[in-house]
């Protein structure tokens, strides 16, 4: 089952954001924590949307958190996926592609016309789930990034 999170599921999304983290080699980057995750999603501005997969026992099993950008050349909203994950538990039981099949309904109930994510190279795993939904690469985009230090250097301060 797929449904909109809720403030209960942010120890959950929490747990599986960690999760994600470890399997992408990067736990000790993954520095949210639930307090964060709470004001982002259910505080006065939301800054970003969350869905859970649930199992047949109501345990969430898999999230995908998301915000809307938008496309100066086509005039409107799109949704950036920023976290897909699934526990490997509950894998191969259709829970990614309800995830990504209820943000793609969300994209054409709302009119709008990108559903974009990002994915690390190695993993071939969700490389191949992804092209099995037709979703293709962007080939010819590199994608930057601005943190910490180099942040703050940037911003003159």
């Amino acid at each position: 089952m797929i449904r909109p999170a809720t403030p209960a599921d942010i120890p959950a999304i929490h747990a599986l954001i960690r999760e994600l983290a470890d399997y992408e080699k990067a736990l000790t980057e993954a520095k949210a924590t639930e307090e964060q995750l709470h004001e982002a999603l259910f505080g006065p501005h939301p800054a970003a949307y969350a869905h859970v997969a649930t199992d047949a026992a109501d345990t969430v099993v898999g999230y995908a958190i998301w915000f809307l950008n938008f496309s100066t050349w086509r005039g409107v909203h799109g949704i950036y996926l920023e976290d897909l994950y699934v526990r490997p538990t509950a894998r191969g039981t259709g829970h990614g592609k309800a995830l990504l099949t209820e943000l793609a309904r969300i994209c054409v109930e709302r009119g709008y016309q990108r559903l974009e994510w990002s994915v690390l190279n190695w993993n071939t795993p969700a490389i191949d789930f992804y092209n099995s939904l037709g979703a293709r690469p962007q080939d010819e985009w590199t994608v930057y990034r601005l943190t910490d230090e180099a942040l703050v250097r940037a911003s003159g301060t």
